[in-house]
């Protein structure tokens, strides 16, 4: 929608305030209300929005050793700009219009969403166009953010106990929640093709429909912060952490991709190459794993991923991939022109999806730009094989973003600005966590040492 269109719909149906938000480092939508005549402006001119919220992390705690912003840049307004094409409705606001903006200028560098355009720039450049589609893992549960911090998040109630993946019973009984989510994701635009109940107490998966990289990174955006939204309306709590028990599974958030050439082709469909991939699939594959161990803290973000990523959970811990073998970090998924895909299986449900899709996009593009061949695919159980040291992946988030620090591909890939500042953003967190005083070690130590 056009800038006039806009000014015509507001006017049309007499609507004075708007809400616009931003994805910060962590994948958090900042927003604020905008009444009609700031937001027109900032529509037409762009706005200012201030830079801290690339300066501090999850909890607003400020980075120490950021170089884009800090106390020594006094924290000012960076600039922004509203995508008209982004316009949603709010279903809890009385249909509220909502647009997503980006940061420009300087900000531009860092941005997630600035960074997975350049990451699509460069696609377009070699002749390509990308699709993706997201499906996350969430566990609900019969809580507050009051409660949980009451309970010192111990003994929290899930909606329902025990395992019963695809249950029928479990989403028919509590099938309101199931219709208003579905009526929730159409309404808002990010609308899903699958959703049931996955194995352990309280665990939903939901598949986002796939459409254009961009478009894609944007819903599931939305999809995780909205979710969460309409959970806590209805009296629950939805979380996507990579792994919130040690009893249970962790939460997946993989990942599909394919590419397209300019007629609309997939070009990593070939009918008469092995397993229907074609020389650029190949390619594709042989990149994601080779740079995975570099990039992996762009796709495991927390130091609560690294929980997730042990053998035996459906969670991979080697840059391994295999035709349609879900104990891998690449899964091959052959079939038609239309389908043939990779799904990124090795990112969790607590990824940046924006940012992580550039790892997962910038690195398969660099193996075709470098004509890069990949292992040979692992058949059988992946978790329980050996693999090459070349294949190891990091096993904190501090090695991970020490990785990263030092990958000439991905300063190429996503631009020196964003690594740097990433990566302090990754150790800042993984120092944060080296500050606390877990209860095992309490459990541990404080009797008998």
């Amino acid at each position: 929608m056009k800038s006039d269109a806009i000014k015509g719909f507001l006017d049309e149906n007499g609507i004075d305030n708007v809400k616009v938000g931003v994805f910060d480092t962590d994948g958090i939508l900042r927003g604020k209300y905008m009444h009609r005549e700031k937001f027109l402006s900032a529509l037409e001119s762009g706005f200012g929005f201030c830079d801290v919220v690339l300066g501090w992390d999850s909890n607003d705690q400020l980075y120490d050793r950021s170089t884009y912003t800090g106390w020594h840049t006094a924290y000012p307004d960076a600039q922004a700009r509203l995508l008209p094409a982004t316009m949603r409705r709010l279903p809890f606001e009385e249909d509220l219009p909502f647009f997503l903006g980006e940061f420009g200028g300087e900000a531009e560098a860092i941005c997630p969403r600035g960074t997975l355009r350049r990451v699509l720039d460069r696609a377009r450049d070699m002749g390509f166009t990308a699709t993706a589609g997201f499906e996350f893992e969430f566990f609900l549960f019969e809580e507050t953010p009051h409660s949980l911090r009451e309970k010192a998040y111990r003994d929290l109630k899930t909606i329902t106990p025990g395992f019963f993946g695809y249950s029928v019973l479990r989403s028919s009984v509590h099938a309101e929640f199931y219709h208003d989510l579905l009526d929730m994701c159409r309404h808002m635009d990010f609308p899903l093709e699958g959703l049931h109940t996955e194995t352990g107490p309280g665990v939903v998966e939901a598949a986002i429909q796939c459409t254009d990289a961009l478009e894609a990174a944007d819903r599931a955006a939305l999809f995780k912060t909205f979710t969460k939204v309409l959970a806590q309306r209805s009296g629950w709590l939805a979380t996507f952490m990579a792994k919130w028990s040690p009893d249970w599974p962790g939460q997946s958030g993989h990942m599909h991709i394919s590419l397209q050439d300019k007629d609309g082709a997939n070009v990593f469909y070939d009918e008469t190459g092995t397993h229907s991939m074609s020389d650029v699939q190949r390619w594709f594959v042989g990149g994601q794993q080779a740079l995975m161990p570099e990039i992996i803290s762009m796709v495991a973000p927390t130091v609560n991923s690294f929980r997730r990523l042990i053998p035996g959970f459906w969670a991979p811990t080697h840059a391994t991939w295999g035709v349609d073998n879900r104990t891998c970090a690449l899964r091959v998924i052959p079939g038609s022109a239309k389908s043939q895909r990779v799904e990124y299986r090795i990112s969790a449900a607590d990824i940046h999806p924006h940012i992580a899709l550039a790892a997962a996009l910038g690195s398969g593009l660099w193996g075709i730009e470098h004509q890069i061949e990949p292992t040979a695919p692992v058949t059988g159980n992946a978790y329980t094989q050996k693999f090459p040291d070349a294949l190891s992946l990091p096993a904190t988030l501090y090695d991970a973003a020490a990785q990263l620090d030092g990958s000439k591909a991905a300063r190429e890939l996503f631009g020196a600005p964003f690594v740097e500042h990433y990566v302090q953003s990754r150790q800042w967190e993984e120092r944060e966590f080296r500050k606390a005083i877990t209860d095992w070690e309490l459990a541990r130590y404080f009797e008998i040492i």
